[in-house]
């Protein structure tokens, strides 16, 4: 089982706050850094990231649109049209589509 012990320099005994200098320790490391508080994603960024995930999408199979012969061609071609279709869906981003 992993455990990390969270130490918090600036203030002592007390829980660390954004900025504070905290020592995090373990039996595996020990680490010196600024703590920050995680933050969840905004919307933007969910979505931000979606598209990037999108582009690599369309980016891999790109090759595949110029070969009419290739076994997977329709199924592809079908798949790059949802693609670009899902941002303005109501799938979007919760919903990938996926290769059929």
């Amino acid at each position: 089982m992993f455990t990390e012990e969270i130490t918090n320099l600036t203030n002592p005994g007390k829980a660390p706050a954004d900025g504070d200098q905290i020592l995090r320790t373990s039996e595996n490391y020990t680490i010196t850094e600024e703590y920050y508080e995680p933050r969840a994603s905004t919307t933007e960024e969910i979505a931000g990231m979606a598209r990037d995930w999108r582009n690599a999408e369309l980016s891999e199979t790109d090759y595949i649109v110029p070969l009419s012969d290739h076994p997977n061609h329709s199924s592809t071609m079908t798949y790059r049209t949802a693609l670009r279709a899902w941002p303005s869906t109501s799938d979007f981003p919760a919903t990938k589509p996926t290769l059929g």
